[in-house]
């Protein structure tokens, strides 16, 4: 039966850690109110953005009203629209006053920030929403554990080259590299 993450789970410090660990869990959305369907999907890609010194995270400038979830406690959802177009989706760690989030990138079968919340109805009703059944959108852990021949790569983060090369080098992006087909 897996077991649903909870809020005390994503108060460390270490974002860029809660980041690979959330590789491999399951997303889940309750789909139409309290009586709807249930959909998991396997986190296959996350990156980390980790407090105001980290120039490629939104906390970067200060608190704004956009950015007020960010500071508050752990294991809320930060849902934000991009470029006018796309919902992304971040779960976010660290302490009160810490502002920090991971950015779901990806999940089985819907790759790219955008294209996940589209594929699961997310959008920014969602917004400083507890990660938890009563938000009707939540983590949980099945025990899943890396197949034989499969990868967690980390490299650096998407579209932050604004944040200068020390930020946005940092190999703080998670992938699920499943094992190579062994050609037979």
């Amino acid at each position: 039966m897996p077991r649903v993450l909870k809020a005390k789970e994503w108060e460390s410090r270490d974002t860029v850690a809660i980041a690979r660990g959330l590789i491999g869990r399951l997303l889940v959305v309750r789909a139409g109110g309290a009586d709807g369907p249930v959909v998991r999907r396997r986190i296959v890609e996350t990156e980390a953005y980790d407090g105001p010194e980290d120039l490629a995270c939104h906390a970067s400038k200060g608190r704004t009203a956009r950015t007020s979830v960010m500071f508050g406690p752990a294991g809320a959802w930060y849902v934000y629209l991009c470029y006018g177009v796309h919902e992304m989706l971040n779960l976010v760690t660290g302490p009160v006053d810490w502002p920090a989030a991971v950015l779901i990138r990806g999940v089985e079968d819907a790759v790219g920030p955008g294209r996940l919340t589209k594929a699961l109805g997310i959008d920014r009703r969602l917004n400083a929403a507890l990660a938890a059944p009563v938000s009707g959108l939540w983590v949980e852990d099945d025990g899943w554990v890396l197949p034989p021949g499969a990868t967690i790569t980390a490299g650096p983060r998407v579209g932050v080259a604004y944040a200068g090369p020390e930020w946005s080098a940092k190999p703080w992006r998670f992938q699920l590299r499943p094992s190579a087909p062994s050609g037979r």
